[in-house]
């Protein structure tokens, strides 16, 4: 099955449809398989006075609220039309992650069938209840969690109505951007083997090293940050992928699918024209006569593989020839 690569669009917007359509474009011309936004009401999604994570402090304005930073970002329903229009025109899938109960709502009656969930909604019961309810098929974000929190979130998703087979847990870091010492990518395979789950990768690190060793080591899903240009105002541009970047990433997983292959070994149809001349065969190094003892002092090992495989060399030690040899002549 092929890597499900999210472009992830975010709140890369800015609050424009212009901008948004253009992240589109970007996301459609990579090769992506869909593109992500975020929904949500920041009534509904944060107190008034919450202070900002701290790298939203270092990218936008410092004596802004989160709250109003949040307002600004907001999408309403005539925009997810016109984005979801917009998308289908484009041939890439949209998704968006939503951050409350309406959103859930809103997502779900525009129709749509995967629902991401963020990392911070992990420990969110009802959330988690109202995303499982529906049935539908569900990327689920773990940053910042232990892997009894992921259990008890399946747990939740599960019991309400998804089916198992339908989820797929993203190991994450929420940090923007991700150090490499804190990537912990072998974590992605813990769950994987304490869960039976299909197991992906959301990345925030600067760079596309991580998702290509992700997708190495049995991802089935990477979601990674984009944006127009990193020097934008806003809180995730400067820990975002630029458009040839994410060309880049998505056809450096796609040769990756390619390399990993199947699990059997066998010579591969473009190097078996080689198996003849560069393997060897048994061959005279001196002249030999009908009857003489055939020898390692008068026999070795050459290319090309034409003749008797050296794997047949004890067969013939202190055999006697049947013919003349003259040197280099392959037995």
């Amino acid at each position: 099955m092929s890597v499900f690569i999210i472009a992830e669009a975010g709140v890369n917007h800015n609050g424009s449809i212009i901008l948004a359509k253009r992240l589109i474009d970007v996301a459609s011309n990579s090769g992506a398989d869909a593109i992500k936004f975020q929904t949500f009401k920041a009534e509904n999604l944060i107190v008034k006075n919450a202070q900002k994570a701290e790298y939203q402090k270092k990218t936008t304005d410092v004596s802004e609220s989160q709250f109003d930073m949040l307002k600004k970002l907001e999408l309403d329903i005539e925009a997810h039309k016109d984005i979801i229009s917009y998308s289908q025109e484009k041939g890439i899938m949209f998704l968006s992650t939503p951050f409350d109960h309406e959103s859930i709502k809103l997502l779900n009656d525009l129709g749509m069938n995967i629902f991401k969930i963020s990392s911070g909604e992990i420990t969110n019961l009802p959330y988690l209840r109202h995303v499982g309810s529906l049935g539908k098929s569900v990327i689920l974000s773990t940053g910042m969690s232990h892997l009894a929190e992921v259990g008890d979130a399946l747990k939740i998703l599960i019991d309400a109505g998804t089916n198992k087979n339908n989820i797929i847990v993203l190991h994450a870091n929420t940090m923007y951007p991700t150090p490499m010492e804190d990537v912990n990518l072998k974590a992605m395979l813990s769950i994987k083997k304490e869960f039976s789950v299909a197991v992906g990768y959301s990345d925030h690190t600067l760079g596309i090293e991580v998702d290509i060793a992700a997708v190495a080591m049995g991802a089935c899903c990477i979601e990674k940050h984009f944006t127009l240009d990193r020097s934008m105002d806003g809180p995730d541009h400067k820990a975002s992928l630029e458009p040839k970047e994410l060309e880049l990433m998505v056809r450096s997983i796609r040769n990756i699918e390619k390399a990993l292959g199947s699990a059997e070994k066998k010579p591969s149809q473009s190097e078996s024209v080689n198996i003849k001349m560069v393997r060897k065969s048994i061959v005279a190094i001196q002249n030999i006569k009908k009857g003489d003892t055939l020898t390692d002092v008068n026999m070795s090992v050459k290319r090309p593989a034409n003749g008797i495989s050296p794997m047949c060399w004890d067969e013939l030690i202190g055999t006697s020839a049947n013919k003349d040899y003259i040197k280099d002549e392959l037995i």
